[in-house]
């Protein structure tokens, strides 16, 4: 009987099956074992000729997983680097680009520095000292005066977020006061901040509503008061 065509047992078969846990580590998965393979078939062909070519072939592969972006000149830089990555550093061949090191691959970035600030009213926020300070940078005049209105009623806002009661002006313009250093000072001063229901008013004006089955519900335009329903009713006389 031919050899190709030789009834193989079925526990034969089982025992000798290759499960993925079992086979090397792929080092970039998306382009699946197939390519891999290639690639390390490349790498132990011999002749120079016949591997530069068999890495274009590769290329022209891993190319046409992303065919729009195939012929882009940064997209063809970043396919030779993966299949440099991809062949372990290993594969000999000559590239239209620079050829990435396992040193500069592996380079760690350095540790963000994230602000460590522990202000002592955090329901302003980080953005309102800022501003605070920018504000103690600007000259005397019209242009700094309404920055700080804009500043106090910002932190009126937002104290009014974090508490739902009112609060009086008198505490917003002690706490920038504080929070500027004592370079602001409106504790004696006669301007007076936005009132709590135009800084929590919400616009209730809208024109659809979603019904909880999912359903919008239009609401009836008022201008249309000479527009009546029409009711059709069966003429009796109709046989």
């Amino acid at each position: 009987m031919i050899e190709k065509y030789k009834r193989e047992a079925a526990s034969d078969v089982v025992y000798n099956l290759e499960y993925n846990s079992e086979r090397q580590r792929l080092i970039i998965p998306e382009y699946g074992r197939h390519l891999q393979k290639l690639i390390d078939q490349a790498t132990a062909i011999e002749d120079d000729e016949t591997r530069n070519k068999a890495a274009k072939y590769i290329i022209q592969v891993m190319g046409s997983l992303n065919p729009h972006l195939r012929d882009v000149p940064d997209f063809q830089h970043k396919l030779w680097d993966q299949l440099f990555i991809m062949s372990d550093f290993k594969l000999n061949v000559e590239s239209p680009y620079p050829i990435p090191s396992r040193e500069v691959l592996e380079l760690k970035p350095d540790v963000l520095q994230y602000p460590q600030n522990f202000p002592k009213y955090r329901f302003y926020g980080n953005n309102i000292k800022y501003m605070i300070d920018v504000a103690n940078k600007w000259e005397e005049g019209e242009m700094k005066n309404a920055l700080v209105m804009v500043i106090a009623n910002h932190m009126k806002k937002s104290f009014l977020s974090w508490n739902k009661d009112t609060v009086k002006d008198d505490v917003i313009f002690e706490h920038l006061y504080e929070l500027s250093g004592g370079k602001i000072n409106l504790l004696h001063s006669t301007e007076e901040l936005l009132n709590t229901t135009d800084l929590m008013r919400t616009n209730k004006r809208v024109s659809n509503k979603t019904t909880q089955g999912g359903q919008v519900k239009i609401q009836n335009n008022k201008n249309n008061k000479g527009s009546k329903q029409k009711n059709f009713q069966k003429n009796s006389n109709q046989k």
